[in-house]
């Protein structure tokens, strides 16, 4: 399938044309050395961090696919199948063909571990005779540390997560929480649960980071809670009756009454609380320490992050002073209801928090359920069974209802197991037809005659070029919450100023943005951090080109986009990270010059960039460039920036 839309249709041939002419050129010491013929040619200089030129193994204990359940998940792809099949049929559609191994070996990789394979796991798969080679692929890659830096990326943009929610909230541990949920394959009622409940500080308990990502704005929060974990928009009824769905204000504000009254900084009856607030109480102390008073910024985040402590309280919730509907006065207090169905009886003598996170993650109730059925189905396929993936109502009609009852039910009867729901589909022979030219914008439903094209997201733009580039794309990864406990955690009842400059001094040698910046120059080539996006810290600068390829800002939910600009054709025609392919000491340069023959060459090039054997008409091509090279290097490198800029490269086919 030929990749669409707006991205430039660049052949190989004219990409080759651009650099014989001129227009373009990248002279670099692997793949382009100097022309003109040298008495002594000088030793290479290697400009790649050391770090990821060493080849070493991730240090990270992903857990497994379930172990026997193989046959388990055949039956429930097929009957994935049956349902699409039938839903076409129905439509007077067909099914693609089954997509060639070459094309399933770079999409799974893609869509699982959320990169390209590498050369060595490319040309062992293509060779394996095995006829369970496709399954058992996709179980490997299930049980992979790079699955979990995918799956992160995904939920990044769902999650809004970034470092510092605000200037004072250290936001680390939770990002490093929802990672280690990823990791161990929490149940994601449980995890889901844990996030709407949590108490404590950031380090004690990371879950707290997803009440605190919406710190001091209890409406929207509810709005992005429903939104994200019930697939549902009721922000518009905020402010007044819902103008296009059946909520209304006075129902929003029951629902806000569930978490109305959690708190999320520290109060009376907590540790180190007397009659003021501890931290001020500390910073007026440190003021007569320093000329002025002016406390060092570091010292004031650390003190300040320790009253950030989530909690609960009694605080109702009242309309506001405008509210202007006949069922209600003003200011008048609300008493907490759910949109449907019931709080579970279990949960009706618990807190308002417990109550409302044990309504949403109730296996009773099915938009929970659906909601991520749908956006894991829409990560796969390329769209969702309902669209959009966040506002479920009656104009926006599943396109295959038995289907979503059916993934809806195994998804819970499995205890809410994301690894496995993810499986099943991509056992299925709908995930692994050929793809089809669909978009959205259409108008048109789609059935499913096989996944969509798609451009790569850019954290798969980024770890793709990074698997070419380098041998080691995990020099470091991000911390965890245990990690900053030690270094920034304060006991208010005891603490001095001096413990709390002695612990921000601490942490500005771990942690704080200094330390990252210093940290991160150990893996840097020309200002680009070369390891995978999901231990990058977030968000990246505007002109990063994470950020060139679409990656949100992460203030609004699922933010990220895959249009094309100018600025990404420029980025991939003469960018950091396309100049770093052709390094002495990346490895593809490696691995073709490790290579003897000029044919072998060439494949290993095509296996590297697309995943494929080169055809006919691409070695006459690549031929015809090394034969104008008086250096097959530098045609090596002119072969590998031309495949690195068509279409069949950026899209998932």
């Amino acid at each position: 399938m030929t990749p669409p839309l707006n991205w430039p249709r660049f052949s190989l041939r004219f990409l080759l044309l651009v650099l014989f002419v001129g227009v373009l050129v990248m002279p670099t010491p692997a793949m382009a050395q100097a022309r003109k013929k040298k008495p002594a040619p000088k030793p290479v200089k290697i400009r790649l961090p050391e770090s990821v030129r060493q080849k070493t193994k991730v240090k990270m204990n992903v857990v497994p696919v379930a172990p026997g359940s193989r046959s388990t998940i055949r039956s429930i792809a097929g009957r994935i199948d049956g349902l699409v099949e039938s839903k076409l049929i129905s439509e007077g559609e067909t099914p693609n063909d089954l997509a060639s191994d070459e094309v399933f070996l770079r999409r799974v990789y893609l869509d699982v571990a959320g990169r390209i394979p590498t050369l060595q796991e490319a040309r062992e798969f293509l060779d394996s005779q095995d006829s369970d080679r496709r399954e058992k692929l996709i179980d490997d890659l299930l049980g992979s540390p790079d699955y979990v830096s995918n799956l992160y990326n995904f939920w990044a943009d769902t999650l809004r997560l970034v470092e510092r929610p605000s200037n004072n909230i250290i936001g680390d541990p939770f990002l490093g929480y929802v990672k280690e949920s990823i990791r161990t394959n929490q149940r994601y009622d449980k995890w889901v649960y844990e996030m709407l409940t949590a108490t404590g500080k950031t380090w004690e308990n990371p879950a707290v980071g997803f009440q605190l990502r919406d710190d001091g704005m209890p409406l929207p929060y509810i709005d992005n809670t429903v939104r994200v974990f019930l697939g549902t928009q009721v922000g518009c009824a905020q402010c007044h009756d819902h103008p296009f769905d059946q909520w209304t204000q006075y129902q929003f504000y029951e629902l806000a009454a569930f978490t109305n009254g959690t708190r999320t900084r520290i109060a009376k009856g907590d540790p180190g609380f007397t009659k003021s607030n501890p931290a001020n109480d500390l910073i007026n102390e440190g003021r007569k320490l320093y000329e002025n008073g002016r406390i060092p910024g570091n010292i004031q985040r650390v003190i300040r992050a320790n009253s950030y402590r989530v909690d609960e309280s009694n605080r109702p919730m009242r309309l506001p002073h405008d509210y202007a509907y006949e069922d209600a006065k003003p200011n008048e207090v609300v008493e907490p209801a759910v949109l449907w169905g019931e709080v579970p009886t279990s949960a009706r003598k618990s807190s308002r928090r417990e109550q409302f996170a044990a309504w949403v993650t109730s296996p009773d109730n099915p938009r929970f359920s659906k909601t991520v059925v749908n956006r894991y189905w829409k990560r796969l396929t390329g769209v969702g069974l309902v669209e959009p993936i966040d506002d479920f109502r009656d104009e926006h009609p599943c396109v295959n209802e038995p289907l979503m009852d059916y993934l809806t039910r195994e998804f819970v009867r499995s205890d809410f197991n994301l690894k496995e729901l993810m499986r099943a589909i991509l056992y299925s022979d709908t995930y692994q037809r050929e793809s089809s030219d669909y978009s959205l914008t259409s108008g048109e439903p789609y059935y499913f005659q096989g996944p969509t094209v798609r451009r790569m997201t850019a954290e798969q733009v980024w770890d793709s070029l990074l698997t070419m580039a380098v041998h080691n794309p995990w020099p470091f990864q991000r911390p965890l919450a245990k990690d900053f406990a030690p270094v920034v955690d304060l006991d208010f009842s005891t603490a001095t100023f001096a413990t709390a400059r002695q612990k921000a001094e601490q942490f500005a040698e771990s942690y704080d943005t200094g330390a990252h910046r210093r940290m991160m120059n150990k893996h840097s080539y020309q200002g680009n951090v070369l390891c995978r996006a999901s231990e990058i810290p977030t968000p990246v600068p505007a002109d990063h080109f994470l950020r060139q390829f679409g990656q949100g800002d992460r203030e609004t939910i699922n933010g990220s986009q895959q249009d094309a600009t100018v600025p990404q054709i420029l980025a991939m025609f003469n960018g950091p990270i396309t100049h770093v392919m052709l390094e002495p000491g990346s490895a593809i340069v490696d691995n073709v010059l490790g290579i003897d023959k000029v044919k072998d060459r060439i494949d290993a090039i095509f296996l590297s960039v697309l995943s494929r054997y080169p055809n006919p008409k691409d070695r006459v091509v690549a031929a015809a460039e090394l034969s104008q090279q008086k250096n097959d290097n530098v045609g090596y490198g002119n072969i590998i920036w031309a495949l690195l800029n068509t279409r069949e490269f950026l899209f998932v086919q």
